[in-house]
């Protein structure tokens, strides 16, 4: 740090990293910021020329590139980077490539590294949006982090456990979006939208601490029938001219779920 001021280098500049470069310079810190195709104009932070043009003197880095961007975006930046700067990436991807990334930091000795999920939207909440963080630099993130607003969990465990929270999270809060896509355009076609909307909205609305373990068990329960009932419903997608990928999906989850208590 530079007078007190924490500099922080964030690479990316789409919706979500010029959301939080704007939040982090209004917080105080001094921003950099590098993307290669989204100028830095407006968000009150240093455009850089490049990715390790970005980390010179950063405390702290945020790649928020993509997860297919993440490697590259690493190496790129290792020039600039110091052994006492923490490397953050916050992009949405395997452990695996979290465990690759540690390890190409940990190797070139010139960061410490921290795997962080980003946990809700970031349009709206920007710095604030709720993080998971953990690895080796994760204490020292949050208390960073923290400091200028952010909202910061430590999850104890390597470079990896916070993304696979993230995507275990994701397989209900997606599925769930494809599930609701799927039912509204199935009754637009058969002319009852407004219903299933309102339908929708209040099953979601009662949802408690219970519902978990209702729709878990209650899919144990009446496997059979609920199989039935998904064939027949993808039955009458296909007839609407709406392909059934949720409803078929629920249909063979079901059947597996019959299937185990089979003992098959």
């Amino acid at each position: 740090m530079t007078g007190g001021e924490l500099t922080v280098a964030v690479l990316g500049l789409g919706e979500a990293g010029s959301a939080i470069a704007a939040d982090l310079s209004a917080a105080g810190a001094v921003v950099r910021g590098f993307d290669p195709k989204v100028p830095a104009a407006g968000l009150g932070i240093i455009e850089c020329q490049s990715d390790a043009d970005a980390c010179r003197g950063a405390d702290v880095v945020l790649s928020l590139t993509t997860a297919h961007e993440a490697l590259d975006a690493l190496k790129a930046s290792l020039a600039g980077l110091s052994p006492a700067a923490i490397y953050a990436d916050l992009n949405t991807s395997s452990s695996s490539l979290k465990q690759a990334l540690c390890s190409l930091a940990d190797g070139a000795g010139i960061a410490r590294f921290a795997d962080v999920a980003l946990m809700a939207p970031v349009p709206g909440k920007g710095l604030r949006t709720p993080m998971l963080v953990c690895g080796p630099a994760a204490e020292d993130f949050a208390g960073l982090l923290g400091g200028l607003g952010a909202t910061v969990e430590v999850l104890a465990g390597p470079p990896g456990a916070a993304a696979d929270r993230k995507l275990v999270r994701s397989v209900f809060f997606k599925g769930l979006a494809a599930a609701v896509t799927e039912s509204v355009r199935a009754a637009r076609a058969a002319g009852c939208e407004d219903w299933i909307r309102d339908n929708i909205a209040a099953e979601l609305t009662a949802a408690g601490e219970a519902t978990v373990d209702r729709l878990e068990r209650g899919s144990i329960q009446h496997a059979r029938r609920r199989a039935e009932e998904m064939a027949a419903a993808a039955g009458l997608l296909r007839e609407l001219g709406v392909p059934p990928r949720i409803a078929v999906a629920s249909e063979d989850w079901l059947r597996q779920l019959l299937a185990e208590q089979d003992g098959h």
